[in-house]
């Protein structure tokens, strides 16, 4: 039997191509936590828990995450039989509430550590695949429109995406509306426009931005209002002539179901990292397909570890209606992994090798870890980081 022997945590501070405008924050920067999970015969799992804008986004940050890993959860698996993820995810849920995020990376590092002992990749433990490659969209956040559209057009022109997400919510409605409308012609059928508001407006604006947003040609939006306001998502939904989709408001099973239950969403954004990992992802997928709920692939805008994660997952679902948005590696200056993840043709290529079918440039992780000599992470002003 494999055991259990060390689980480590490091965090990376990683540059972005761009400042990465949301409602909530504006990312210079993505803080990455990554878990490695030693086992006793020599096997070595790889997981990780990103999160948006430190605290911005969620009530976990990457310093929060390597903190309840290092400090509860090691404890919890040192000893336990390394090829029973389901049994050691079970310890860990009995004896921690919450950390959603830290729960994934574990989780993840130890299907990637039970894939690569078994010579399968993470997909199959999951289920089996249905696709090789997950359509991919990529959002649109620099906030300034003619950037977003000359952004989106080399993106059509290169094939990399032909479905675009924009962030909104800083502004007055008529004026994030505009925007997306002035992208919406510039583009024309060659793209799928979507919309996330990340909670930004109140009910009555809502109902009416979505409908202006509807007569701009937008296909999507994501969660216009407060991820608590689940009669307020349903009366969204019954009233819209555009599908809305939640996504902030679901953090694993037991809210898919009240949402499906409730008919408060017509799409679900499904993230590993927010359900708690890969199993209870799966299950927010099944209880979508059960109520006739469609599916999307969110993010966190993790690195390759979480990415690729997600896409195992993704590739393994019946229906995945509106692609995903796994562009999260896309989106940094620097590569962490040894070989970058497949991206073309609109899509991202699930690997075929054991476990998540990833490895890391080891160089450089050293370079970028925020505990390495020389660092100057711990000086750049809070404002800055976020």
């Amino acid at each position: 039997m494999s055991t259990i022997d060390r689980i480590e945590t490091l965090i990376l501070d990683l540059p972005t191509i761009r400042p990465h405008v949301l409602s909530m924050a504006t990312m210079h920067r993505q803080t990455v936590t990554l878990v490695r999970v030693h086992c006793s015969d020599s096997v070595v799992g790889i997981g990780e828990g990103t999160t948006i804008g430190g605290l911005a986004y969620g009530e976990e940050s990457p310093e929060g995450i390597k903190l309840a890993i290092d400090t509860y959860f090691a404890p919890l698996l040192i000893g336990c039989d390394a090829s029973r993820p389901a049994e050691a995810m079970a310890r860990i849920g009995k004896n921690i509430v919450g950390n959603r995020f830290a729960k994934s990376a574990v989780e993840t590092a130890l299907f990637d550590a039970w894939g690569k002992r078994l010579g399968l990749p993470v997909s199959e433990l999951l289920g089996g695949r249905r696709r090789e490659s997950v359509p991919v969209l990529w959002t649109l956040a620099s906030g300034d429109t003619a950037k977003d559209i000359d952004e989106a057009q080399a993106m059509l022109d290169q094939r990399r995406h032909n479905a675009f997400k924009l962030k909104i919510g800083k502004r007055a409605v008529a004026d994030d509306v505009a925007h997306v409308a002035a992208i919406k012609r510039a583009l024309g059928g060659r793209a799928s426009i979507r919309v996330d508001v990340n909670q930004a407006w109140d009910e009555v604006g809502a109902r009416r931005g979505i409908a202006m947003l509807a007569d701009a040609g937008v296909d999507l939006v994501e969660q216009p209002i407060a991820a608590h306001n689940r009669a307020g998502m349903a009366r969204l939904v019954a009233r819209a002539q555009i599908p809305i989709m939640a996504d902030e408001a679901l953090r694993g099973p037991e809210d898919a179901f009240d949402f499906a239950a409730r008919v408060a969403a017509d799409v679900f954004a499904v993230k590993i990292a927010q359900s708690g990992g890969l199993s209870p992802a799966k299950q927010v997928g099944a209880i979508a397909d059960a109520a006739g709920v469609g599916l999307y692939g969110g993010t966190m805008l993790e690195a390759g570890v979480g990415t690729i994660a997600s896409a195992h997952l993704f590739a393994t679902f019946p229906n995945l209606q509106w692609g995903t948005e796994l562009f999260g590696p896309l989106l940094l200056t620097e590569e962490i992994l040894a070989e970058p993840l497949g991206y073309g043709d609109f899509a991202l290529k699930v690997p075929d090798g054991p476990g998540l079918g990833i490895a890391l440039d080891e160089d450089r992780i050293a370079f970028f870890r925020r505990d390495r000599e020389g660092s100057r992470t711990h000086s750049i002003p809070s404002a800055e980081r976020i």
